[in-house]
C-alpha cells in the first residue's frame, strides 16, 4: 500500500467521523433539545420529591 492512501484513508475517516459529530450537534442546537430534555427532567423529579411527606419544624 501507498503512504498516500493510508493518510487519505485516516483523514476521510477524521473529516467524517467531525462532520458526523457537527450535524448532531446543531441539530441538538437547532431543535433546542437540551432545554426540552431538562424540562422533562424537571418535571419528572418535581412530581418524584413532591411525593415525599415533609416534616419541617424551625
Amino acid at each position: 500500500m501507498k503512504k498516500g492512501c493510508i493518510i487519505g484513508r485516516i483523514f476521510k475517516t477524521l473529516l467524517g467521523v467531525l462532520a458526523a459529530t457537527v450535524g448532531v450537534l446543531f441539530t441538538i442546537y437547532f431543535l433546542n433539545l437540551d432545554m426540552k430534555l431538562v424540562g422533562w427532567l424537571y418535571t419528572v423529579l418535581n412530581k418524584f420529591h413532591d411525593r415525599k411527606v415533609r416534616d419541617v419544624q424551625f
